[in-house]
């Protein structure tokens, strides 16, 4: 029955046969029979089928709920007997949106001093990618918004708030003033997060309040290209203090506090609703319950 889930839970990730039995490592007939087998068990229609995989029935997407659970509980029991015979091992992956990129070594550093050998990956991905990341026990804990969008069957802890600077190179408009407003930012050549990500619908969402809109013109997924254009000089950008800070940007470019208004989003490390917790995922819980006061003052 638990391979079975597994499969199931395959199929919810890469809704595609083919691309499902390849990443559990069996045959795309062996996987389809598997599923079927569980529904002559259960009794009902899991998955439509066309010529292609069309989605799951009611009663999938109730049975693929209870999978989660019973897959993600079996998982967290194998790795705490693990944890018994040979302490704290393995894998932890981690989903972060990209504002908290540069943030996050600060979570991975404190926790990879307590818990050394402990492998981490590390990946960046839009907020609501983190969350059905997290659904489909693909991440073990990510680090996303808390404030803005509903977040399901999660525990959280809240680490630092996003607060707004303008981001320019010297000799840019504005360069040399302690404080600057989102409506004199909007005039600016900005290069910004791509609207998939929910730190640009923020600002979109901002500027729309006073009455503005802005058209960037770079838009990209990448911090890397946000932070490399600033630094060319002629792009300016808008990005949280903290991650400006963690990013070390040169002399030549200086962060800015927007105000009027002032935009402040709760961001936080969170993880499945479970106990008890895997013993990897309750010990970076535990580090990012540590570590949150510090980033909360620098923030």
């Amino acid at each position: 029955m638990y391979e079975k889930l597994e499969f199931l839970l395959a199929l919810a990730r890469e809704k595609h046969f083919g691309r499902a039995a390849q990443v559990c490592g069996v045959s795309q007939p062996n996987l389809s029979a598997a599923i079927k087998q569980l529904e002559s068990i259960l009794g009902v229609p899991l998955v439509d089928r066309g010529a292609r995989f069309l989605g799951f029935t009611p009663e999938g997407e109730r049975v693929l709920e209870w999978a989660r659970r019973i897959v993600g509980d079996t998982r967290a029991m194998r790795a705490e007997v693990e944890t018994m015979k040979q302490g704290l091992t393995g894998h932890l992956r981690l989903a972060v949106i990209p504002t908290a990129l540069p943030v996050v070594s600060c979570l991975t550093a404190a926790f990879w001093k307590r818990h050394p050998g402990i492998k981490l990956t590390v990946s960046s991905h839009t907020s609501t990618e983190v969350l059905s990341m997290l659904d489909n026990l693909e991440a073990d804990a990510g680090i996303t918004y808390l404030d803005n969008e509903p977040l399901g069957r999660i525990s959280e802890v809240p680490l630092y708030r996003e607060r707004h600077h303008l981001v320019t190179a010297e000799g840019n408009p504005f360069f040399d003033r302690p404080t600057v407003s989102w409506e004199e930012v909007a005039g600016l050549p900005l290069c910004l997060l791509s609207p998939d990500m929910q730190n640009r619908r923020i600002i979109d969402r901002t500027f729309a309040e006073i009455g503005c809109r802005v058209d960037p013109l770079l838009e990209t997924s990448s911090i890397v290209v946000i932070a490399t254009h600033v630094r060319a000089g002629y792009w300016a950008t808008i990005m949280p203090r903290l991650m400006a800070e963690e990013m070390c940007l040169p002399p030549h470019v200086r962060t800015i506090p927007l105000v009027a208004p002032e935009v402040a989003n709760l961001v936080g490390l969170v993880v499945g609703h479970r106990d008890p917790q895997p013993p990897l995922t309750a010990a970076l819980v535990a580090e990012a319950r540590t570590l949150a006061p510090t980033l909360s003052s620098r923030s």
